[in-house]
């Protein structure tokens, strides 16, 4: 019997802004696979907290509400790197990964940037900045709490590094678009002992989770035909 798929959208994203418009669930639903599809912390229908205390330990969270056995996963941007560090803490409850929307940025944190993307989305984006303004857009969907998502942002970050690039033996697939502010995707496919990369041409990082290219390399990866 084929794995469930474990799907995890990015940041100001939620199942229904991210995967639901793009078909995917119902493309692997039809390869008879059962699907998961989660709102992280602090987006979309679950729990927001305007604490950043509150989205402590949230990798670990998740990794509890797994079901038995084995599940493979697909994470864009957020939910990439959030699937990486859940299948570093549990790897015996992962088999094949797809990650997206990430490459240089997961070793490169920026801390000034993350906090004028926090401001960004409780509505004080500065004018001229315009990847915090980005964001803010997202983040005043209808489903949305800006002060949520600021608390979310400014969480203490799960580690992410050799450690735990060790422990993630799963055969994954990278995949980012040439226009992607989260590349190049070199250091993360060169830290991973199993990688194979898919490089979307004239791709930018929100038109991934919509591209055909992006879900041929699940569907290929997943083998779910």
């Amino acid at each position: 019997m084929s794995n469930p798929v474990l799907l995890l959208h990015g940041f100001t994203g939620s199942v229904e802004s991210t995967w639901a418009p793009t078909g995917i669930i119902e493309l692997l639903q039809d390869a008879g696979r059962q699907v998961i599809a989660w709102d992280l912390p602090g987006h979309g229908s679950a729990d927001k907290h305007h604490d950043p205390a509150g989205y402590a330990d949230m990798e670990q969270g998740l990794v509890d509400r797994l079901p038995d056995g084995v599940v493979d996963g697909v994470g864009f941007s957020m939910g990439a790197r959030t699937l990486l560090c859940m299948a570093s803490i549990a790897p015996d409850k992962f088999g094949k990964l797809v990650v997206s929307g990430v490459g240089r940025n997961l070793f490169e944190r920026d801390e000034e940037q993350a906090e004028r993307i926090a401001r960004g989305v409780q509505g004080e984006a500065d004018d001229d900045d315009v990847h915090a303004q980005t964001f803010a857009r997202y983040a005043a969907e209808p489903d949305q709490d800006g002060k949520a998502l600021a608390a979310f942002m400014r969480r203490s970050h799960y580690p992410l590094g050799s450690p735990q690039f060790e422990r993630i033996t799963h055969p994954v697939r990278v995949v980012l678009g040439t226009e992607d502010f989260a590349g190049p995707a070199d250091p993360l496919i060169d830290a991973l002992p199993d990688s194979t990369y898919t490089e979307l041409r004239g791709c930018d990082h929100f038109a991934t989770p919509k591209n055909f290219g992006f879900i041929d390399a699940v569907l290929e990866h997943l083998e779910a035909f």
